[in-house]
């Protein structure tokens, strides 16, 4: 019985660990926090059960990932970005789900193209820096080809969701980095990317519209949900039609001011507003789980702002749990790509858990408003069908190359045995 226990669950204990955490609090606050679809629905037990299969689903993805050895990950590489450059063309032009063209659906089975692609990238980066590492860093010439590949896929996400796409250039950067990639092209880089930004943000709030329509909804986060049940389908209307939405999101942020409570309007600002009130009336130790009150009234409270119901409910001790999860995780493998021999793995793994952790800490960052309000969900806790899977076999492909750094230990430790021993 051991035995097959054993053979399931290969790999870091601790990354295990991080992840078995994660789902126990991801079944317990989405079936809090699922109260919206239970009314609609009609069925109390429905979406937990709906969310308990994607789990499973996860779990079965999960395992068979980190039973294939790193090589065959780099065999894939030149496959998946060729899906994931035709998957996203195909969404800009024929995508659907509440006027944001995020979703395909193949045989039944819809989902989001751009998920495939963050780990596609991450993949491609990791292969191109561990090709051209030498003894002094990277190769000069190895950004050149990581930012070709970014060319690919950054501006076909970022059309859609430019909060997906400004995360995983973020995360790219940080790969070169780790990757170390010569500083005076990382310096170029920031500079150049400084002016893009620069001018992004003039032709948002130029083009933009100063209000948003008043047959959208109230508040932001539902036009660009993040749901795993798409609701509308419809093509595009132009790549002008997200800048309403990016203007909307940078007014609200920069030019927020302290209204007093009884002066806030929960009609225009809902999502934010039930999300301040969710965190404020946790009073510290929380309302215990299951009592969240403001659940029934944020429309994403098992999305987007699920930290927010995780505050509510579990107080500061679980939200400061929850935000060490991600922690560990990241310094997990870490320590995991230290022990790595090659430089692929390695780099696969730092990137697919820098993919993880920062998008986890902007969501936090959004529900606690540090951050403009955009879509991401909190990774392998919040309410998902294509993004828990994927995230799922991004865990599988983590805890594969802690495999492999394992076995390189083992080995180690036994070539230094039999050396004393001779000695």
């Amino acid at each position: 019985m051991n035995q097959k226990f054993n053979n399931i669950f290969k790999g870091d204990k601790v990354i295990w660990m991080v992840f078995f955490f994660l789902c126990i609090i991801s079944i317990v606050e989405v079936f809090s926090a699922s109260s919206g679809l239970t009314y609609k629905g009609g069925n109390y037990l429905a979406p937990i059960f709906k969310h308990c299969f994607i789990l499973a689903v996860g779990f079965f993805c999960m395992v068979v990932t980190l039973n294939i050895k790193c090589k065959y990950f780099k065999i894939a590489t030149p496959i998946l970005i060729v899906i994931s450059a035709l998957t996203l063309i195909w969404v800009f032009f024929a995508g659907q789900v509440n006027n944001a063209s995020r979703w395909i659906e193949i045989l039944g089975i819809q989902f989001q193209p751009s998920e495939i692609a963050k780990g596609t990238l991450v993949l491609a980066t990791a292969q191109i820096l561990s090709a051209m590492q030498t003894d002094d860093g990277a190769d000069k010439h190895a950004m050149k080809y990581i930012l070709v590949v970014c060319g690919i896929f950054v501006p076909l996400i970022g059309l859609e969701n430019l909060s997906t796409a400004a995360l995983l250039c973020a995360v790219i950067f940080l790969m070169m980095v780790v990757g170390r990639v010569p500083a005076q092209q990382l310096g170029k880089l920031i500079g150049v990317v400084t002016i893009l930004i620069v001018a992004v943000i003039a032709s948002v709030m130029i083009l933009g519209k100063d209000e948003m329509p008043e047959d959208m909804s109230n508040n932001l986060t539902d036009k660009v949900a993040t749901i795993d049940t798409p609701n509308q389908q419809g093509n595009n209307t132009g790549i002008l039609h997200r800048f309403d939405t990016w203007k909307s999101r940078i007014n609200k942020f920069l030019y927020s001011k302290e209204v007093p409570p009884e002066e806030v309007d929960l009609d225009k600002d809902a999502q934010v507003a039930h999300a301040n009130i969710a965190i404020v009336s946790s009073n510290v130790i929380g309302k215990g789980p299951g009592n969240s009150v403001e659940r029934d009234f944020l429309s994403q409270a098992f999305s987007d702002f699920i930290y927010a119901i995780i505050i509510e409910e579990l107080g500061l001790a679980g939200a400061i749990f929850v935000a060490m999860l991600y922690i560990i995780l990241l310094f997990r493998t870490g320590r995991i790509a230290n022990r790595c021999e090659n430089n692929f793995p390695a780099f696969l793994a730092m990137g697919l858990a820098m993919l993880l952790v920062t998008q986890a800490l902007f969501n936090m960052c959004v529900a606690v408003g540090l951050a403009p309000v955009t879509g991401q969900p909190l990774p392998l806790i919040s309410k998902g069908g294509t993004s828990s899977i994927i995230n799922c076999i991004y865990i599988g492909a983590i805890l594969s190359v802690s495999r492999s750094a394992k076995k390189n230990i083992a080995a180690d430790d036994e070539q230094t045995a039999s050396s004393l021993v001779t000695t």
